[in-house]
């Protein structure tokens, strides 16, 4: 039985109703979208209807439409595929079916329609739209519903969510469940990669997508594919001797595995389909290699959605309602969509005609506008993979006296996505003629072994080094904690003895400081003056100058499989809480956004610190829920403690307080998973963000060729931060970082973008009641 939050009684008449529905193909996240859609609706003072069975469910009405309470969406977040239901449904597609929608809609009293799905269910959604006010008078003509039915009732509002696997909405990054689906088959292609290294066998994979190649992208940066194949861009007339040539050349360089990623929509110059099968018997008569074939299928769409996926659905479906009740009468359609890290509001039907374009572009061979029809992000991919994925690029190639010694570092923790910007970074050095220099073990490891100790600490690498480290956690060449002003000296005789050129260095707070002083150090030491670039990587995501750090998003999948297994247990005991530990140190980062994407109870973290209040009031919210606990499913309740929320309240201190409060109705138990939170293998976005990041990174360090020493020290552009902001990718300079933007004292940025996140996280979990609920999603409105 579900039971609505009591502090949830507005005025019947006041209320709006709003509908939810998921139509189209299946995504993981599309559960989430419900979720927050309902309750967001229910803490606004609305009724939430959730329609099932897509379009269909719309046209039948009945209990197809049914209002939907706060506990009815208990546990979706976990959940893959679409709880409420899709089915395809042709009645909807004429008049008279639409007609039926209507009615249905409006003897519920549903004026504001919130559509999950693809560009087909957007286009359909946007199309009732206009053609509301005519079914509503057609319906009053022939006396289906009253005057005084429809009164009130003059416009629908619209609003679209983007949920697909295959991520081919224009105007959005990324849609409901692809980084869901990109996990799994990196996951697969990792396995086939284990399998082909033991035999030196060559695979061939076909990825889903149909006329999009952002999944079949996407995997082949993320496991480091030889070839790739996809719609947007078909392969040069001669593909099958360019393919053998790179394939060979890196046979001969000692590779031992071939991986050759296909998209099912893939095709040639003269739109004649390129298989899977095409490819295996190339590869396998003409250069002899034992090929085989790998169709993923519909594995791709199914499991549980990744912790992104569960963020994004989470934000978007709470901006929906926020979009629902600020629209007037004359406000277009949006559709919901995420530019960088920023959520956005887009006109539905330019998004849905753009997305159609790249079909017809493509149909017409005009295959240049289609690659750049598609998200900001995938030309720059796509690029980005043709510079790592091959070593012998004569084009890319700069002359003698333009080429650099790069030196490239690890500082701090280990984080994922690490090895991938190193790879990514490598391989671009050697495409351009640079020289990669690892300088191993961070800056203990360049002090303690310098000048005639050839002990390994500085190496140049080759693109065989490190070919196969996008998949692998943790840092390949090694990292500490160490400073530079441990011994500034040493570390600057270095930079000359090496003849570094340039420097990446890669890493947190830690790297950050490191950059720090060295750009400071170069009043006293000139070989210093060199340009530098921070590429930020750290679980904590706390660097300043970005909202993204590399290896966050590989913490936060790792601590929603260990809070997901402690939920798990916890709801099978009904009456039990979870108190997890989290990382993050003096950022709430991590725990606020695992929060919002596995739905805690509540999350505490440094900013918000930790008081007797606070808790007492949590205790009193676990006490009226197991009070109305009838023995539901997915009852347990998760608490997120930050690991310096509070030197007082440890999680031990909390959970005993939680025990001793609760007096037998209900327990807690404590969970730290500690340095798990740190991950096996780099998450696909962190290896694919990682490459972005590495290539960027150095063609940055490249436009510092050929300046002196004192131009470059001049330049604050020199010593600089790579990061999102905002809606962008953009490098910023150090100084200003430091002196305006950097909480040293806590370690962390002064402005955290997240925040206004956290009222969210409360506002959905109903620990917040709607009297306190200012929250918005913070939203970019397209200029």
């Amino acid at each position: 039985m579900s039971t609505e939050l009591p502090f949830l009684a507005p005025s019947e008449a006041k209320k709006r109703k709003i509908a939810v529905m998921t139509s189209g193909g299946d995504a993981p996240g599309m559960n989430g979208a419900v979720r927050a859609v309902v309750r967001m609706a229910i803490a606004k003072g609305c009724d939430a209807f959730c329609i099932h069975e897509g379009y269909d469910g719309l046209v039948k009405g009945g209990d197809m439409i049914k209002k939907t309470e706060w506990d009815d969406v208990r546990g979706y977040l976990a959940e893959g595929g679409t709880l409420i239901g899709t089915a395809r449904c042709a009645a909807f597609r004429e008049r008279w079916g639409r007609l039926k929608a209507a009615k249905n809609l409006i003897e519920k009293g549903i004026d504001a329609l919130i559509v999950c799905g693809g560009d087909g269910s957007l286009t359909g959604a946007d199309l009732f739209r206009k053609e509301w006010p005519s079914l509503l008078a057609e319906l009053v003509e022939k006396k289906e519903l009253t005057a005084e039915q429809t009164e009130g009732h003059g416009n629908l509002n619209i609003v679209g969510l983007v949920g697909s696997i295959d991520n081919d909405m224009c105007s959005t990054d990324a849609t409901i469940g692809c980084y869901s689906s990109l996990h799994r088959i990196c996951d697969s292609v990792d396995c086939i990669a284990d399998t082909a290294q033991s035999h030196q066998r060559a695979f061939v994979v076909e990825v889903m997508g149909r006329h999009c190649g952002w999944l079949a992208l996407m995997s082949a940066i993320s496991t480091g594919a030889d070839f790739l194949f996809i719609p947007e861009v078909p392969p040069a007339r001669d593909w099958k001797k360019g393919m053998c040539n790179i394939i060979t050349e890196h046979r001969k360089m000692g590779k031992r595995t071939t991986i050759v990623i296909v998209a099912e929509g893939a095709q040639d110059l003269d739109l004649k389909k390129i298989s899977p099968e095409d490819v295996r018997k190339l590869l396998a008569e003409e250069l002899g290699l034992d090929t085989r074939v790998t169709t993923l299928g519909h594995v791709q769409r199914g499991g549980q959605p990744c912790a992104y996926d569960r963020m994004l659905s989470t934000l978007q479906g709470a901006d929906a309602v926020n979009a629902v009740l600020e629209a007037t009468p004359e406000t277009p359609s949006p559709v919901i969509s995420i530019i960088e890290n920023k959520i956005v509001r887009n006109p539905l039907v330019q998004a849905v005609q753009l997305t159609q374009q790249v079909a017809d572009t493509i149909a017409r061979k005009e295959f240049d506008k289609a690659l750049h029809l598609r998200d900001s992000e995938f030309a720059e991919y796509f690029k980005s993979y043709l510079i790592t994925s091959s070593v012998d690029q004569p084009d890319l190639k700069l002359p003698e006296d333009k080429r650099m010694r790069v030196g490239i570092i690890h500082v701090g923790a280990p984080a994922g996505g690490m090895n991938a910007a190193t790879r990514a970074a490598v391989s671009y050095c050697v495409g351009r003629g640079h020289t990669p220099v690892a300088l191993y073990n961070g800056f203990s490891g360049l002090i303690r072994h310098h000048g005639d100790k050839p002990l390994g600490a500085v190496r140049e690498l080759t693109w065989l080094d490190c070919v196969q480290w996008t998949s692998r956690g943790g840092s390949e060449i090694g990292t500490n904690r160490t400073l530079p002003s441990d011994n500034m000296d040493t570390v600057a005789y270095c930079m000359e003895h090496y003849k570094i050129d340039a420097l990446l260095i890669v890493g947190g707070f830690e790297a950050f400081t490191a950059l720090s002083e060295l750009r400071q150090a170069r009043a006293t030491h000139p070989q210093l003056k060199i340009p530098m670039v921070i590429l930020p990587a750290t679980v904590s995501n706390n660097v300043p100058g970005t909202e993204y750090s590399l290896g966050s998003d590989t913490c936060l999948n790792a601590l929603i499989e260990f809070c997901d297994t402690c939920r798990q247990s916890a709801s099978s005991s009904r009456r039990r809480v979870f108190v997890i530990e989290t990382q993050g140190g003096e950022s709430g980062y991590v725990a606020t956004i695992a929060g919002l994407s596995m739905g805690a109870m509540a999350v505490y973290t440094p900013e918000e610190g930790i008081n007797i209040k606070m808790l007492d009031r949590d205790i009193d919210s676990l006490r009226a829920v197991f009070a109305k606990d009838k023995g539901q499913s997915r009852a347990g309740k998760i608490i997120l403690r930050n690991e310096k929320a509070s030197d007082t309240y440890t999680t031990e201190v909390i959970a005993n307080i939680i025990r001793a409060e609760a007096k037998g109705r209900f327990e807690a138990r404590v969970g730290i998973p500690g340095h798990f939170q740190q991950g096996k293998q780099p998450s696909p976005m962190d290896r694919i963000r990682g490459v972005r990041f590495g290539v960027k990174s150095l063609q940055h360090l490249e436009t510092f060729f050929g300046k002196t020493p004192d131009e470059i020290a001049a330049d604050p552009m020199s010593t600089a931060v790579i990061g999102i902001r905002g809606a962008r990718l953009k490098f910023s300079p150090m100084e200003t970082i430091e002196r305006t933007e950097t909480d040293w004292k806590h370690r962390r940025p002064k402005d955290e973008f997240w925040l206004g996140f956290k009222d969210l996280v409360d506002t959905l979990s109903g620990r917040r009641p709607p009297s306190e609920v200012h929250m918005h999603v913070p939203v970019l409105m397209p200029e």
